[in-house]
């Protein structure tokens, strides 16, 4: 696709009917994912565990997945062997998780371009996770956040200025909270100082697989397919300026999507390269027993939102969970942290 011109409106600016209010600096990070932490994890079996295995339990509580899921580590025997390889050498576990972009640039589903609440909260629990793993296992875990937004961001119409200061408060994030068992990769950490536009071509001519192959995929692989349906109803609802009919719009979304699989297969194979050794993690939603482990960062109606595709509506009881912004407004009041949109609080 060429490159994008539609622009997010600014973080800055609140949407005038709903009451704002400053959230206070002494809010926990971790409050509001409390709710998620309070998952009653499996009762463990008689028989000892491994340290893989209980590592991986704690873990399982969060699985995000469309179908039937599992309680039970031996149904993850890929995370368990990766798990090992950390393990058998006494190192702390590294997990390497794609996602965390940009934002997405439909005004009615995001509060701007800049991460907000729904990053911070995220960003809180796994930072927490890997934390809860380093009291099972003494040399500790830390995830390795690989922002994909460059990777694909003329496909999504979300212009690499954005994409940059995105990445660039996910960093401030991290360090202002003290989130220090995180860190961060993204497409400007490889290929030097070449342009995007250069890097995207280079990172996909080394590892993305041809369109065709992947059309057979869709047609013949229900989990590929599942991928390929709900990349394409982001894209059509993204998609905030488009002059066509409706049909038109999804036929020009279905070539997207394909092309955003691909590359995001590219920067999978290309975190793979530069991290051999590594727990998978997904965004997307992964039956147990495939290659990713799927991870929950917090409640939300569909499987398949995330942080950079809702606003955070909190309810009454402080509990977070992810909506569109256009239900958030109709159901809360607009919450301010330094100054910037931030989230939602149901009244």
């Amino acid at each position: 696709m060429s490159q994008a011109t539609l622009t997010p409106p600014a973080a800055a600016a609140a949407p005038s009917p709903v009451e704002t209010v400053e959230a206070p600096d002494t809010v926990e990070a971790l409050e509001a994912v409390e709710a998620l932490e309070a998952v009653e994890a499996p009762e463990t079996v008689d028989a000892p565990e491994t340290v893989e295995a209980r590592i991986l339990r704690l873990l399982l509580p969060y699985h995000r997945t469309t179908g039937a899921g599992s309680a039970d580590p031996a149904d993850f025997p890929e995370q368990l062997r990766q798990i090992r390889q950390f393990t058998d050498a006494g190192e702390p576990v590294l997990f390497t998780l794609p996602g965390f972009p940009c934002k997405s640039p439909n005004p009615a589903k995001v509060l701007g371009h800049l991460p907000d609440e729904g990053e911070r909260l995220s960003l809180a629990f796994l930072d927490r996770l890997c934390a809860r793993i380093g009291e099972t296992y003494a040399p500790g875990a830390r995830i390795l956040i690989c922002s994909d937004g460059h990777i694909f961001g003329d496909l999504i119409h979300v212009p690499d200025e954005h994409i940059d200061a995105y990445g660039d408060e996910l960093r401030a994030l991290i360090a202002g909270e003290g989130l220090a068992r995180l860190d961060t990769f993204d497409l400007r950490d490889v290929h030097g100082d070449l342009d995007h536009d250069t890097k995207r071509r280079l990172v996909t001519e080394a590892h993305a697989p041809p369109v065709d192959a992947l059309r057979a995929l869709v047609r013949g692989d229900e989990e590929t397919a599942r991928l390929y349906r709900g990349i394409t109803r982001f894209l059509v609802e993204d998609t905030a300026d488009f002059a066509g009919t409706r049909s038109a719009l999804q036929r020009e979304c279905r070539a997207r999507a394909y092309g955003v699989i691909a590359r995001s297969r590219a920067w999978g194979d290309l975190i793979a390269d530069c991290h051999p050794r590594s727990v998978r993690l997904s965004i997307h939603p992964q039956r147990p027993g495939a290659e990713k482990f799927g991870i929950r960062l917090l409640e939300a109606a569909d499987a398949w939102a995330t942080p950079w595709h809702t606003a955070v509506l909190r309810g009454r009881g402080g509990e977070a969970r992810l909506v569109h912004r256009a239900e958030a407004e109709k159901l809360g009041r607009l919450v301010l942290r330094a100054g910037r949109p931030s989230h939602f609080e149901e009244r």
